[in-house]
């Protein structure tokens, strides 16, 4: 029965995605344990190290379907030992002349983490595939908004016009960086290990390193420098990076979720009929699928510091801190795979609200537009005397809530230096988005 939220037949996909709990299903660690003894098999075969056939022997009898997957868990618990039912398992499935030749020279290590590495490049090949088509709309909604007017807001509070297109160029620059980042760190973490007990490779001497080659070649693995039993900044920068691209998606989740609100209303989930804002308010139509992406954000980015304390292994090996990996690193391609599932879904239906953009920055009385008047004065008077004048202007207009045109226009020093129609042209938001729009465009311009 399960126990946890990812794996709950109530909740499960909420968290997570079936593509990506399906490579790190029972089925499918067995399933990389397999394809790495037969990838061992054949490469010792290779270079004359076990018979040939042998190798073809272990290829053939390696079937996921024979082993029973209750009775290898079965089997950890009596021995405490991780591998060592499902190789017990595998010989009995070989012909007996043949069985001995199976997991020679490796150790238990070498076949985790090399099925660890083989199911992370079959969960980053779907996440990056998310995530690019995130990049895709980004590109698409930066575009066609560059010259979406709507408040920019610093803490908290409206501060100059921006366009939406602009918004959504900030995310996108992210993202992009996080594809740039997992290009680079596929071959660094993509890549197994079969050095045997204490990575020496004492067991198979000198034809070890070219076995290994041979083997992580067929598995579509890259080749460690040295064993890296115990070193484990691989699966920490691994970890650093799942948390953080999963960690920018929840930023546009939370940025989603806020501008939903009712007093803002700028932009809005797609409400598919037959979703539920609420058992008990009819009219709710909530940002479910945004606030489910900062929930998973928030519980991945927690996990990225136990990638940083399996480092800190003892000597050539330690299952003390190896192990938790094989809690927190499924988990968080799990709930990264959620997200940029969920991140894909809000973007590509996503409603944007133009108008009441443009109305929202109308909400202060013009005082959204102070930086622009203050800049018209202080081209003749001077930028402090300016910032000091308008400050004063704006307290008033804040306290009184009078309209800042016309506190502006009633204000000698501003009708003698800028007049009112410069008055109501410093007051247009549309003429002080500076180069937002051409930046918008440039990110949504793909590079070459």
């Amino acid at each position: 029965m399960p126990g946890h939220v990812i794996d709950s037949e109530l909740f499960a996909d909420s968290w997570s995605t079936p593509r990506v709990r399906e490579v790190f299903s029972a089925r499918s660690v067995v399933q990389s344990w397999i394809d790495t003894e037969s990838a061992l098999a054949r490469a010792q075969a290779e270079v004359g190290l076990v018979p040939r056939a042998a190798a073809e022997e272990i290829s053939r009898r390696g079937v996921v379907d024979d082993f029973d997957l209750a009775a290898l868990g079965a089997g950890v618990r009596a021995t405490s030992h991780t591998l060592m039912p499902f190789l017990r398992r595998y010989q009995e499935l070989c012909a007996e002349e043949h069985r001995g030749w199976l997991h020679w020279g490796a150790t238990t290590q070498d076949i985790v983490d090399t099925g660890t590495a083989l199911r992370a490049k079959r969960a980053l090949d779907v996440i990056a595939e998310d995530l690019a088509a995130v990049r895709e709309r980004m590109r698409q909604l930066a575009a066609e908004h560059a010259e979406t007017v709507m408040p920019g807001r610093t803490h908290g509070q409206q501060a100059l016009p921006i366009t939406f297109g602009y918004k959504v160029a900030t995310w996108l620059a992210e993202v992009d960086r996080h594809l740039e980042r997992l290009a680079q760190l596929r071959p660094r973490v993509l890549v197994g290990s079969l050095a045997g007990a204490v990575g020496t490779m004492a067991f198979v001497g000198e034809v070890g390193p070219e076995v290994q080659a041979r083997a992580l070649a067929d598995l579509g693995l890259g080749v460690p420098e040295i064993c890296w039993h115990s070193s484990r900044d691989r699966v920490a920068e691994v970890a650093g990076w799942l948390a953080m691209a999963g960690t920018t998606l929840g930023r546009v989740g939370r940025e989603v979720y806020q501008l939903q609100k009712t007093e803002f209303g700028e932009l809005e989930e797609a409400f598919p009929e037959g979703r539920v804002g609420s058992s008990t308010m009819p009219q709710k139509r909530n940002p479910a699928l945004s606030e489910s992406i900062v929930a998973k954000a928030v519980v991945l980015k927690a996990q990225a510091q136990l990638g940083y304390d399996v480092m800190m292994q003892e000597h050539e090996r330690d299952k003390a801190l190896w192990q938790a990996e094989w809690e927190f690193l499924p988990e968080m391609f799990l709930l990264m795979g959620g997200i940029a599932a969920d991140s894909r879904r809000v973007l590509d239906q996503l409603v944007v609200d133009a108008d009441r953009m443009r109305r929202n920055t109308g909400l202060t009385g013009g005082l959204i537009m102070a930086e622009s008047v203050m800049l018209g004065l202080a081209e003749v008077i001077g930028r402090h005397r300016a910032h000091d004048l308008v400050y004063e202007i704006t307290m008033r207009c804040a306290e009184t809530g009078a309209p800042f045109a016309e506190a502006l226009k009633a204000d000698a020093t501003v009708r003698s230096v800028l007049g009112e129609d410069a008055v109501d042209r410093h007051l247009d938001p549309l003429r002080y988005t500076g180069l937002a729009a051409q930046m918008a465009r440039a990110a949504a311009t793909p590079p070459g």
